[in-house]
């Protein structure tokens, strides 16, 4: 089999990568916390398969948590505050209504 020079390349910065990575680096992540909007749980509808994200959505410099859902499609909007919390989410509107991305099963 015959390797390209692109694909040796990619080869040998993988393997020094795996070569000079500490192997037994401890944990390296925190425990999992249950996460706040507005004082409350940020909690999806079932069946949940979320879907989450970190945009400035309405540009004000700070971010905000955009979580998607399977159900129905539809996008929760918790909006970032000056001081790193978050409000309450609201459904992702458009038009008057939530806005709801179409299935795809």
């Amino acid at each position: 089999m015959r390797v390209g020079h692109r694909t040796a390349m990619n080869l040998a910065i993988l393997f020094l990568t795996i070569a000079t990575c500490p192997q037994n680096a401890g944990d390296q992540f925190h425990p999992p916390i249950r996460m706040q909007a507005g004082g409350v749980d940020i909690n999806i509808e079932a069946p949940g398969y979320a879907a989450p994200c970190w945009h400035d959505l309405d540009s004000d410099g700070y971010q905000d948590l955009i979580v998607g859902q399977y159900a129905d499609g539809k996008m929760l909007v918790c909006k970032g505050c000056e001081d790193g919390s978050l409000q309450k989410g609201e459904w992702l509107q458009a038009e008057g209504d939530i806005a709801k991305v179409p299935g795809m099963w």
